[in-house]
């Protein structure tokens, strides 16, 4: 049956309201469909009012089916659904307080409105807008699994900062910059989980370089350059990662720049991260460099030993595993070019001992993890190994591919032949040619004679091995 009165009709309204606010979640109710307004009934159409185009076509698409619906299981005589714009409602639309009652009521069993129970104060993370242009937060990268050292502190005390307190002045943009792996994605994660947990109804927008340019390409090609730029200038937080992406790609550069301008212009914050800092940023425009570089610009450095070592801990005790101390030692000291490297092997080695059901040794991890630490292994040349004997032994570093014979040559010369056949990936014959153009049966020589001297003389034996430790340090 139709409603027999507006009062009816905006109860029915509120309903429908309340059903799609409960299936899509707060944020993005607030975010897309908070503006709509109920006109009327006309025949079998339902006419709902938005303020703009953009927004008309985008509930259209994206949730006129569920409308329909909706309206079918109220009203079964509405067939379809009309969305029109109208930047101001006329007076007989149907408000009736439908916008606060859909926040306070649920429909039960009967399709009749009861009052819901006041939310809990432990509330999960606000969930994302649900656009194809964003990219959904990793639950795990939150400020409390951030592992903060000398590196990354001050990069990490800025994002707190920003997180509670938006667009700060000094603090907006926030430009975070640093090599692959050493958290810049997990400082924006934790950033944006962060400031809707103090905030609930900031829309924030984390989407990479390459995702900003595809859209924009996409709203070219499709002629709906506006949408793009309404749907990017509606957030209260825009988050950039690996800026870097967008370097030789002017027309993207400049539509960033303007989408830049007009959220700083209006109060908005924008977090940016990249590879290099601002200033060497080559190929990204003067302009777009100096707004960049206005803010808080903050780098994470390389990790050190101790920080590694202290995120390897971490990641442990999360996991529930127990691992030796000398294993997490093992890894920190062999895999430091970045974070996720690190934690991908410690992941690894956790799962081959749950899988064989083995304890996790020492041993255990240079046999499943022999590949990794292998690349990590530094890479030294035959000319350092030289140079390193010669200091050594005290001799000259032209003695090593001289023809002299003394014994205090020769052996040095055997020694680093032994090192680079031990330390490096050379054939006998390039090793020979290194040390003035000797024969491979030379070289093959000089390493059996140099390890039968280390077996007969415990000094000896000693003294390769410092040679050794050093030179892999």
């Amino acid at each position: 049956m139709p409603p027999q009165s507006s009062g009816e009709l905006a109860a029915g309204w509120a309903r429908i309201r309340g059903r799609l606010r409960e299936e899509v979640g707060e944020v993005e109710y607030r975010t897309w469909l908070r503006q709509m307004t109920l006109a009327g009934i006309e025949g079998e159409d339902a006419i709902i009012l938005l303020p703009t185009r953009f927004l008309r076509d985008w509930v259209n698409s994206h949730y006129g089916d569920r409308l329909r619906s909706l309206w079918q299981a109220e009203y079964p005589e509405v067939r379809r659904i009309d969305i029109r714009v109208s930047a101001s409602p006329p007076p007989e639309a149907v408000l009736a307080g439908a916008e606060e009652r859909a926040g306070t009521e649920r429909i039960d069993g009967r399709g009749l409105a009861e009052p819901l129970a006041p939310r809990p104060a432990e509330t999960r993370p606000a969930p994302e807008p649900r656009s194809d242009w964003v990219v959904p937060l990793e639950a795990r990268f939150t400020f409390d699994t951030f592992v903060v050292g000398k590196p990354n502190e001050f990069a990490h005390a800025c994002a707190r900062r920003v997180s509670e307190k938006p667009a700060s002045p000094g603090f907006n943009p926030l430009f975070l910059y640093g090599g692959v792996g050493l958290g810049k994605t997990h400082l924006m994660h934790a950033t944006a989980w962060a400031i809707r947990a103090h905030d609930p109804q900031r829309t924030v927008a984390y989407m990479s370089a390459e995702k900003f340019m595809y859209r924009f390409i996409a709203a070219l090609r499709s002629q709906n350059t506006m949408e793009f730029k309404e749907t990017l200038r509606a957030v209260d937080v825009l988050m950039i990662d690996d800026l870097q992406f967008l370097i030789g790609k002017d027309n993207t550069q400049e539509e960033f720049f303007h989408t830049f301008n007009a959220l700083v212009d209006q109060g908005k914050q924008i977090i940016v991260s990249s590879d290099k800092s601002p200033s060497d940023l080559a190929g990204i425009e003067d302009r777009l460099r100096t707004r960049l570089g206005c803010g808080m610009v903050a780098d994470i450095h390389a990790t050190t030993y101790e920080l590694r070592l202290s995120i390897l801990q971490a990641k442990a005790a999360a996991a529930q595993v127990a691992v030796p101390p000398k294993v997490l030692e093992l890894l920190a000291n062999k895999i430091t070019a970045n974070v996720r490297e690190l934690e991908g092997a410690l992941n690894r080695l956790v799962a081959h001992a749950n899988l064989f059901g083995r304890p996790i040794t020492v041993d255990s991890a240079h046999e499943v993890l022999h590949d990794v630490l292998r690349a990590h292994e530094k890479r030294v040349s035959i000319e350092e190994i030289q140079k390193k004997v010669a200091e050594h032994y005290n001799i000259r570093l032209t003695d090593m591919s001289s023809a002299r014979r003394a014994r205090n040559v020769a052996r040095p010369r055997q020694v680093a032949m032994y090192l680079a056949k031990q330390l490096t990936q050379r054939s006998l014959p390039e090793i020979g040619r290194r040390f003035g153009n000797r024969d491979h049966t030379t070289v093959m020589h000089a390493v059996s004679r140099v390890a039968e001297l280390m077996e007969a003389d415990a000094g000896f034996a000693e003294d390769v091995a410092l040679l050794r430790k050093m030179l892999e340090t």
